[in-house]
């Protein structure tokens, strides 16, 4: 099981491969399948100090996101040289907000997340480890409100072949955790480009898989 202190020490470290320098072309690609519109509430867990983050806030006027890391979240402010109002909350949690922007350093299972419209999940589900996934898949399903919708990007591929993070997370998995929503798989990409640590096994599979996943009525 990864705790805490160990993505401290990646954030700490400036180990962060797992960081993207730009936006998600997945996100820029199908956001659209999650029928947004701009008054509707966005939440992107584990959000590190993504790119993502900015894309989604010029498409929505409420996105929020929980970061463990403190390191992180500065940095995605001072990054984008935005000056954000920072505030603790109940003593766990430290808010940064700024424009549309709110983010929560702390836990993702105590934060005060309220529920929301739509989850961007691309880095979360797949940064745990199996025995925290249902837990994490609970809250999650709490936070989104009648109607809500998650886009979700997993990958999949021979768990013995890295010990991950990202964890491989295969399409049974993703149909068990979250059994009885509509669940549509809108990708998934045979030609990604494979991890550094599994490119080095000849012909290992590599798969990066799309889901929009909706919440019944």
């Amino acid at each position: 099981m990864k705790d805490p202190e160990f993505w401290h020490g990646k954030w700490a470290a400036n180990q962060i491969g797992f960081h993207l320098e730009d936006v998600n072309p997945l996100l820029i690609k199908y956001w659209q399948h999650t029928s947004p519109n701009q008054e509707e509430t966005v939440f992107v867990p584990l959000c590190g100090k993504s790119e993502d983050l900015v894309w989604l806030a010029t498409k929505h006027t409420d996105v929020q996101g929980v970061e463990l890391s403190n390191i992180a979240v500065r940095a995605f402010f001072a990054e984008h040289f935005y000056t954000p109002m920072v505030m603790p909350i109940g003593g766990q949690h430290e808010l940064f907000q700024f424009d549309e922007l709110s983010i929560y350093v702390g836990d993702f299972f105590t934060a005060p997340i309220k529920p929301v419209d739509i989850i961007y999940d691309r880095a979360s589900l797949v940064a745990l480890p199996s025995e925290m996934r249902a837990a994490y898949v609970d809250k999650i399903k709490t936070l989104l409100k009648s109607g809500g919708r998650v886009l979700l990007v997993t990958l999949d591929y021979e768990q013995d072949l890295m010990p991950g993070p990202p964890f491989a997370v295969p399409e049974s998995e993703v149909r068990a955790l979250y059994q009885g929503f509509k669940i549509t798989k809108l990708e998934s990409n045979l030609e990604a480009e494979k991890h550094p640590k599994i490119a080095k096994h000849e012909g290992a599979r590599f798969v990066e898989e799309v889901y929009l996943i909706e919440h019944s009525e």
